[in-house]
């Protein structure tokens, strides 16, 4: 990697402070950014490529062209509700370098027009949460947050909003209702956040990563900025590598560098040297790649044009120790607990394919059921009012598809497992015992 942004001196003593990062350049761009049209910022985003380094990967600059333009309370909200699992980057760009953020959050407010701003994190982000807290009023003191922004007639306010552990928080729609006061649940679109978000009014919703990644668009220049990755997928990204890898953590890569070089480059390559039995590109929600697909470019395109997603950059690394059927159990376990219950598709359709997915793993199954569970994901994607539902469907699809014969000889086995116990109890001093005689009479 040879163009570090985000993590550039991420692990500097002291950069969680004001004194330290403005030592470093910190809020020179803010101050600089406060001096330029409005308009000008907006097309330095969208100049630069920059996707949404959430999840949607939807382009910053356009979704910020569309707040509407006048005098109106408008709202920045950032989304620091990292619950995708296996994601955990946006956690150590708050837990040392807060500031950054902020001063990204600054950016984007003056580019949109918006006098209120808020962080919504992740209840379980205690530490982190404080430290942005401090951050704030450390930006608060210098000038760079208040009713009139270093003089220069700019109001802004932030705050920190903690949230309550709740995946379904992490959808925005969701989010502005938890912001809110309200249970989170997602909203019908439209209306979209950028015309009736919180609290009716327009609202700018990016990921934490994502309004990190403003300040240094406007410090190298946007057309740098697009040079950087591949086409249609520039700059560069935080990955969170997981898993069956020898060193797991948080890398900067730029876009378009292989999924081989990722897991056997950056993460040391597979524990016990086994081999990749599969891989999940964009988190638990991603459709599954396998060996096979290690040396596909990890960007935008070429991720969709292998059939999954490169979502918020986690990369979940499983070996040939694992057993697929384990994998889609846990997945589909865990989005049907967090499900909201809100529309039919998900609520239903993750409680039947997560107890499906047990009959198989339990041995009560038949290859029939794996079609039944294919039906029915294939009837879940597309028809939620939050994409939580496909989240659950499309990888777990994907496993059903690509390694059916090992979810059908885990079936026979387990069936024959479960057959062979029970004659066990049978033929063993109990109840059971007179009635296997009987049969062995007949």
């Amino acid at each position: 990697m040879s163009n570090k942004l985000l993590f550039k001196d991420i692990d500097e003593p002291g950069l969680a402070s004001i004194d330290v990062y403005k030592r470093r350049g910190g809020y020179a761009m803010a101050e600089q950014a406060l001096a330029m049209a409005r308009e000008s910022i907006v097309t330095s985003l969208k100049d630069s490529g920059l996707r949404g380094r959430g999840g949607a990967g939807f382009p910053t600059g356009l979704k910020a062209s569309f707040i509407p333009q006048g005098k109106m309370d408008k709202y920045l909200v950032c989304n620091a509700d990292e619950s995708e699992p296996g994601t955990f980057k946006d956690r150590e760009l708050i837990q040392k370098n807060p500031h950054s953020l902020i001063e990204g959050m600054i950016i984007a407010a003056y580019a949109v027009g918006a006098n209120k701003a808020f962080i919504f994190i992740r209840g379980e982000y205690v530490q982190q949460a404080d430290i942005l807290e401090r951050a704030i009023e450390e930006a608060k003191a210098a000038g760079y947050l208040g009713p009139n922004v270093l003089g220069r007639g700019v109001e802004l306010d932030m705050w920190v909003h903690r949230g309550a552990g709740a995946y379904i928080c992490g959808e925005e729609t969701g989010l502005l209702d938890a912001l809110e006061g309200r249970r989170g649940n997602p909203r019908l679109k439209p209306p979209f956040p950028a015309n009736q978000g919180l609290y009716q009014g327009p609202t700018l919703i990016n990921n934490v990563e994502t309004l990190t990644a403003i300040k240094y668009i406007l410090e190298v220049g946007a057309e740098a900025y697009a040079a950087m990755g591949v086409e249609k997928s520039s700059g560069t990204k935080l990955i969170s590598v997981s898993g069956n890898v020898k060193r797991p953590g948080n890398y900067e890569i730029e876009m378009g560098m292989t999924g081989r070089d990722i897991i056997y480059g950056l993460a040391g390559g597979i524990e016990d040297d086994r081999e990749v039995l599969l891989w999940f590109p964009g988190g638990s929600s991603s459709p599954v790649l396998t060996k096979d697909d290690l040396d596909l470019p990890y960007d935008y395109e070429s991720m969709a044009g292998a059939g999954t997603m490169l979502g918020s950059g986690a990369i979940i690394v499983a070996d040939d120790s694992n057993s697929v059927v384990d994998i889609a159990v846990k997945t589909a376990s865990f989005y049907k607990h967090e499900s909201c219950g809100k529309c039919t598709p998900c609520r239903e359709g993750t409680n039947w394919t997560t107890k499906m997915l047990k009959r198989i793993q339990s041995g009560d199954a038949t290859p029939m059921d794996l079609d039944v569970i294919e039906s029915v994901c294939s009837q879940i994607m597309g028809n939620c009012l939050c994409v939580l539902g496909d989240a659950m469907a499309m990888p777990v699809s994907s496993m059903v598809k690509k390694f059916r014969p090992e979810f059908e000889t885990h079936i026979e086995a387990a069936r024959a497992a479960r057959e062979a116990a029970l004659l066990a109890e049978l033929s063993a001093d109990g109840p059971g015992r007179d009635v296997l005689h009987g049969i062995a009479a007949d």
